[in-house]
C-alpha cells in the first residue's frame, strides 16, 4: 500500500473514531449549510464568496462559503437542539502553503452548560484516545496565556508594553509598521514559544488577553481575560475554544469593529448575520470548540506537509 493510500485509510480511521467518541458521549451530529448570504466578519480570515444565479425570492445572490459552522450550529442551539458537533468543509482564502489548504476540515462541538475549562478537558480526552489508538505518546502541559509567556519569554503577555514585545522577539526580516499590541504576541506566539513544542507534548492555553475575545466571554479580573483556550499538538495548533458569549448586543458591536478594521485596511466589508443576532440570547450557556482535522492528521501521519493528507491538494485539486 502507498503512503497516499496509508493517508486515506488514516483518515477514515479518524472520523470513525471521532463520531464514535461522540455517539458514546450522546452529542448529536448535525449537518448546517456552506452557503450562507453572512459572513465571518474577522479581519484575519477572507472567504471566498459566489453568486446565486436563481430566482430572486431565493433570498440575497452573494453568497459566502463558511470559514466554519459556527453561526449556523449556535442557531441550532438556540432552538434547542441540545449538545451537537459537525464534520465538515470549510473555506478560507488566501491561506494556501506547506501548512495550509484553502479547503480543509473542521470539527467544531458545543456542550450546553459547560465552561472553557470542562470543554478543553474534552478535547484532551479526544486526543488521547486518538494519539493512543495510533501509537502516539505523548504527555500534557497546561498553562495560561500568560503564565507561557512569562515562562518561555520572560515578558508578561497582558501588561507588559510593545516595546518589550519587540525586544522579546528580536530580529526576524518583518517589518512592524501598523502592527497592533495583539500582533506582536502572535509573531512571538508563531516565532518563538511555538517551535520550541515538541512533537509528543500536547499544550493547553487558556485565560487569552481580553483584546483577543473572538467570540468568547470576558471574565472581569485584573486584568480581565477571555474565557479562551487553545490546544496545541506539538507546534501546531490544533483547536480553539470558548466560553461562548451569548450577549446579541455585544456581539454585534465586536462584529461592526470587525469591519470597521476591515475598512481601514482597505479590505471588502462582510455582511453581519442577522439571523445569529436575531436568536443568539436565547442561545443556553455552553462552550464551543473548532478543531482543525488536517493538522491533527499531520501529527498522527508525522509528517509537516498537509500535502501528504489530503487526497489532492489545492494546486492538483
Amino acid at each position: 500500500m502507498s503512503k497516499d493510500m496509508k493517508q486515506l485509510h488514516l483518515r477514515a480511521q479518524t472520523y470513525a473514531r471521532i463520531r464514535t467518541f461522540f455517539a458514546g458521549r450522546k452529542v448529536l451530529e448535525v449537518e448546517t449549510p456552506m452557503l450562507s448570504a453572512a459572513g465571518n466578519t474577522d479581519p484575519n480570515i477572507q472567504s471566498f464568496h459566489t453568486r446565486f444565479s436563481g430566482h430572486v425570492d431565493a433570498g440575497a445572490p452573494q453568497r459566502w462559503l463558511r470559514t466554519s459552522p459556527e453561526f449556523p450550529l449556535k442557531r441550532l442551539l438556540a432552538a434547542g437542539v441540545g449538545d451537537c458537533y459537525e464534520l465538515g468543509r470549510v473555506f478560507r482564502d488566501g491561506e494556501a502553503g506547506g501548512r495550509h489548504n484553502p479547503e480543509f476540515t473542521m470539527l467544531e462541538w458545543y456542550r450546553v452548560g459547560w465552561d472553557e475549562s470542562q470543554l478543553a478537558r474534552e478535547v484532551l480526552d479526544l486526543l488521547e484516545q486518538l494519539m493512543l489508538q495510533a501509537g502516539r505518546n505523548f504527555n500534557i502541559v497546561e498553562t495560561t496565556y500568560r503564565g507561557l509567556f512569562h515562562d518561555a519569554l520572560g515578558v508578561d503577555a497582558l501588561t507588559d508594553p510593545v516595546e518589550r514585545l519587540q525586544a522579546a522577539l528580536g530580529d526576524v526580516g518583518l517589518n512592524g509598521e501598523g502592527l497592533t499590541r495583539d500582533d506582536w504576541l502572535d509573531l512571538l506566539m508563531t516565532h518563538r514559544i511555538q517551535p520550541t513544542f515538541t512533537r509528543d507534548r500536547i499544550t493547553v492555553v487558556s485565560d487569552f488577553p481580553a483584546s483577543q475575545c473572538a467570540l468568547a466571554r470576558i471574565r472581569h479580573e485584573d486584568p480581565p481575560v477571555a474565557e479562551r483556550f487553545e490546544v496545541y499538538v506539538g507546534p501546531y495548533e490544533v483547536a480553539n475554544g470558548y466560553h461562548e458569549l451569548n450577549d446579541p448586543k455585544e456581539q454585534r458591536a465586536r462584529f461592526e469593529r470587525d469591519n470597521a478594521v476591515r475598512r481601514e485596511r482597505g479590505a471588502v466589508e462582510v455582511p453581519i448575520d442577522e439571523k445569529l443576532l436575531a436568536v443568539l440570547g436565547k442561545m443556553p450557556d455552553c462552550a464551543g470548540v473548532a478543531l482543525g482535522v488536517e493538522r491533527l492528521l499531520m501529527v498522527l501521519a508525522d509528517t509537516d506537509r498537509i500535502a501528504d493528507v489530503l487526497a489532492f491538494p489545492f494546486d492538483e485539486a
